[in-house]
């Protein structure tokens, strides 16, 4: 992963942008499109509704949330990536479709300077759950099985390449176990999966995750922050639950088609930042699990992909993680 990627895909907006933004004012009479690359019920999900009204209020228009499934998020990043540099497509995406489906699949039908990233919005935990039925009722216990019986505990995840299929691999890397990996369309099926019995346990997301804990369907056994947070009442973080040399977390950010001309990318920065500052927003966010940390500028959040990829990059080298 190299920053030219992504600050060439910034470049790449300011060619051919001025004289569009110029000479057609934006947002018109067209509807945005927000789209996720998860099923309803996920976290992506669930971030993208809580802030389309708002950020539609600070655009001056509609945002309307379209779901495209598959594929870890590719088919959704792929399609805002080919979509008109026009402003009307913007895509909400974790590190997965953005930084690690590249490492782990050359052949995408798209590639990182198809994309120009907006705004960084929001930063989570995983949360480390488990059938009730299962036995599993701590992290300690969890490691004990796993070590008891290498492979033969499953583990649900939100699609090859998530954060939580990667949470569930540096938890293996790190303890030295090895559970066997089912990954989903997205997390509210993968949730679903293990209430159900039909796999054993979950790295999912707070929002996918939280409720079935709440209501007793999942036993919930930590957070993947090193610390506890009073975000996560009743849950231990990482250290507290005896496995301190683990932490892992993921965040969601705003990127839209290379070419879009800058005026516009600065507008959807400064329309996600002001939403993203609402008490409102943040307390729907706070009860799912999820912060609200908002890159400076699109510049930052460059900055910041070119960082965070070494991490994601080389954990799925050394956990040996591919795709099916």
């Amino acid at each position: 992963m190299k920053r030219r990627d992504f600050a060439g895909a910034l470049a790449l907006a300011g060619l051919g942008g001025r004289a569009f933004a110029q000479a057609t004012p934006w947002p018109g009479a067209r509807p945005i499109r927000l789209v996720v690359g998860f099923t309803p019920g996920g976290a992506a999900d669930y971030v993208a509704r809580a802030i389309s009204d708002t950020l539609g209020k600070n655009l001056g228009q509609t945002v309307v949330v379209e779901n495209r499934p598959g594929a870890g998020a590719s088919i959704a990043t792929d399609l805002v990536a080919k979509a008109a540099p026009d402003g009307y497509s913007l895509l909400l995406a974790s590190p997965g479709s953005i930084l690690v489906n590249p490492a782990l699949n050359p052949k995408l039908p798209y590639t990182l300077r198809d994309l120009a990233p907006v705004a960084k919005v929001t930063s989570s935990p995983l949360v480390i759950a488990a059938n009730p039925a299962s036995g599993i009722n701590s992290i300690q216990d969890l490691v004990a099985k796993l070590k008891q019986a290498p492979g033969e505990v499953n583990c649900a995840t939100a699609g090859n390449g998530s954060a939580p299929h990667l949470g569930a691999a540096l938890f293996s890397q790190v303890t030295g176990t090895r559970m066997t990996l089912v990954p989903f369309r997205g997390g509210a099926p993968a949730i679903q999966s293990v209430v159900a019995g039909d796999t054993h346990v979950t790295f999912g997301t707070p929002p996918s995750v939280l409720p079935m804990i709440q209501q007793g369907r999942l036993k919930g056994l930590a957070v993947s922050a090193r610390e506890s947070s009073s975000m996560f009442p009743g849950l231990p973080g990482m250290a507290e639950a005896g496995l301190p040399d683990y932490a892992i977390d993921f965040w969601y950010g705003l990127f839209v088609p290379a070419a879009t001309p800058p005026a516009i990318v600065k507008k959807v920065f400064d329309a996600a930042a002001a939403t993203m500052e609402q008490p409102a927003i943040k307390a729907a966010l706070a009860r799912e699990g999820t912060a609200v940390d908002v890159s400076r500028s699109p510049e930052q959040f460059v900055a910041f992909l070119e960082q965070d990829a070494k991490f994601w990059v080389k954990l799925v080298k050394d956990a040996g993680v591919k795709l099916d």
